[in-house]
């Protein structure tokens, strides 16, 4: 059963409607501040809360103190049904574009970007806090982005996601536009009755069905990741830049470490005390004049060179890294509270996988993890999924050897890249990581290209399904994950080259541009099918672990407390996710009983997605009270 939320014109309307899609009873009225009451009373019913957009809903009702068990998220919904290739022929599918197409997520309001979006003399990316290459979710005309690379707040160059042209929209700014009041006609309950129409009409409405419960569940998980926060000492962060950079500086000087380092980088070429090391053009201008001979600043490129500017500028990226990505300013605003809130965004990625609008929580460096410490009396638990696309791949493809290479071996977990090595297919660790990537991400040079022929012969099935899925993408079709999110199309322009290819009068260089376009967008293809049923298998070890969490119920009367709000300071909760990784604050009572709940969440991940293939989804977990410690 599901119950609608929407916001009616003298209050909150809920609406009950059956798992067809039918009307269950008359429509009521509640006065906005009664929600977080109707709601806790209604939860022991096994309703699903069915809204537009959980972070317009979610995070009010958690501030009340009321956690909610299902719900299913509308905009995230749409947005797979419209595109999937299993419900292509679906009335929701072949409609023409609503005002459902156009809604783009929001953060969590009351946090720094949603607080940054609404002050008018300010934008995201106005300050250097926002200019960090903080990624929001893919464009809304379907391109696909994956490869795309974005260089993010650590500065590593990651894959990442084009972020949507014209910006996340502020609640109130989506709200006047007609997108949540019905003021163009929009009805969430008539939105539901098409959305699940839709399933039951596809062409495989068990894996769709699937698909949407856990994105909505990551959707809920986000919001509450937020509300809890993840623990955050100031003074071990304040100590950590002050061992790093010297003192707190003035506004508008460098730290001491930091000007130092300038001053070294101007006297090794000989430049004057103006050049502004910050500037990029002006410092490869001066160096190039002193002779460096460097074309870039890209840290490999100057590993190369051979000239007394190189070692202080490398320092100094690497601390101006630190200084403008999780300096004292990135502090002030994420952190101010001892509790890291970020801004998640689920679905952001093309591929499914989550993005962020601020604060690099999905690129989180080791050198400030150390300020990362449980409450009193509480402890983290973190696990992460080892090799996880490999392991998604092999079992995509049913590949039975490939899947036996990473099955664990007497109650220990395998490494699979040394258990490819065992088969024989290669010689080495390094060659079985480098060619099952270059499998994965379309490598064609170098050791990869030297290797993968071999893991061909040997894994046959999994090297058929990822070139399957690349020549797919190479003709200009989609491809789509285990359980059912598609790939967008390439769009108009890459068509307009392919099509200027066949002219005539086409140059070597068109054929050649189209060529290249082809083959990019192949490599995009083969890793979609890939990455995203990882997100799909991520998202269902969330969604359980979630719910094995609750179970677990309260820590006893004479224990300590945590520093987390209700309804999360006496339970154990999700308070970091990073792909193939989730942290657990967890009261130091029930570490091991969380322990256990997350290792068996991941394998009813890997059977709620293949079923009874024999592929095992090992963990590495550790117990610590610093998220610094997790990893040796």
């Amino acid at each position: 059963m599901h119950t609608v939320i929407s916001r009616e014109s003298s209050g909150i309307g809920l609406r009950p409607v059956s798992d067809s899609g039918a009307p269950a009873g008359e429509t009521r009225v509640i006065d906005t501040g009664d929600l977080a009451h109707e709601v806790a009373a209604e939860e022991s019913s096994q309703v699903r809360w069915t809204w537009d957009d959980t972070n317009n809903w979610y995070p009010a009702l958690l501030a009340d103190g009321v956690r909610v068990d299902r719900a299913h998220d509308l905009r995230l919904a749409h947005a797979v049904l419209r595109a999937s290739v299993l419900s292509a022929h679906t009335a929701l599918a072949e409609a023409g574009p609503t005002a459902w197409d156009r809604l783009a997520p929001v953060p969590p309001p009351g946090g720094p970007t949603a607080a940054a979006m609404t002050r008018p003399d300010r934008h995201p990316g106005s300050e250097p806090l926002f200019d960090l290459g903080e990624i929001t979710a893919p464009a809304p005309s379907g391109r696909a982005t994956g490869s795309r690379r974005h260089p993010g707040p650590g500065g590593t160059g990651e894959p990442d996601e084009r972020p949507d042209p014209d910006g996340p929209r502020s609640h109130d700014a989506r709200l006047d536009a007609g997108g949540r009041t019905g003021g163009d006609g929009l009805d969430p309950a008539a939105e539901l009755t098409a959305q699940l129409l839709a399933i039951k009409d596809s062409t495989e409405p068990g894996r769709l069905r699937l698909l949407l419960a856990a994105e909505s569940a990551g959707a809920l998980a986000a919001a509450e990741m937020h509300h809890a926060g993840l623990p955050w000492r100031g003074d071990i962060h304040d100590e950590i830049l002050t061992d790093a950079l010297g003192p707190r500086p003035r506004p508008g000087a460098r730290p001491a470490k930091l000007e130092a380092l300038a001053n070294r980088i101007r006297e090794a070429i000989d430049a004057p005390p103006t050049l502004n090391p910050d500037s990029h053009p002006d410092l490869l201008r001066a160096m190039e004049y002193a002779g460096v001979g460097a074309r870039s600043l890209r840290k490999w490129e100057l590993e190369k060179l051979d000239h007394p500017v190189i070692a202080p500028l490398l320092e100094y990226k690497g601390l101006y890294r630190l200084y403008t990505a999780n300096g004292w300013n990135w502090l002030d605003t994420w952190a101010p509270d001892g509790r890291f809130r970020m801004e998640y965004v689920v679905g952001g990625v093309v591929t499914g996988r989550w993005a962020s609008t601020g604060g690099g929580a999905l690129q989180l460096p080791h050198n400030v993890r150390r300020a990362v410490t449980a409450d009193p009396g509480w402890t983290f638990v973190v696990a992460d999924a080892a090799q996880l696309e490999p392991r998604v791949l092999a079992a995509l493809a049913r590949d039975e050897r490939m899947a036996a290479a990473g099955r664990s071996k007497d109650g220990a977990n395998t490494d699979m890249y040394a258990g490819i090595v065992a088969t024989g297919a290669v010689d080495s660790r390094e060659h079985a990581k480098v060619g099952m990537l270059g499998a994965m991400y379309g490598g064609t040079t170098g050791v990869s290209a030297q290797v993968l022929p071999r893991l061909a012969r040997a894994f046959p099935q999994a090297i058929d399904l990822v070139e399957r899925a690349a020549r797919a993408g190479e003709r200009g079709e989609k491809v789509t994950t285990r359980l059912g999110r598609s790939s967008p199309l390439p769009g108009n322009s890459w068509a307009a080259v392919q099509g200027s290819a066949f002219d005539e009068d086409a140059g070597a260089d068109v054929q050649s541009r189209a060529r290249s376009q082809t083959r990019s967008w192949g490599r995009f293809t083969r890793n979609f099918v890939v990455q995203g049923t990882a997100a799909e298998w991520a998202l269902c070890w969330i969604a359980s672990i979630r719910r094995r969490l609750w179970a677990l119920g309260e820590i006893p009367a004479d224990a300590a407390p945590g520093l987390a709000p209700a309804p999360f300071d006496s339970r154990p909760h999700l308070v970091f996710f990073l792909h193939d990784e989730v942290v657990v604050h967890a009261p130091a009572a029930l570490a091991e009983a969380v322990a256990h709940e997350v290792r068996a969440a991941a394998a009813e991940a890997g059977r709620l997605l293949f079923g009874d293939f024999p592929v095992d989804f090992p963990l590495s977990v550790a117990v610590t009270e610093s998220y610094a410690d997790a990893k040796g």
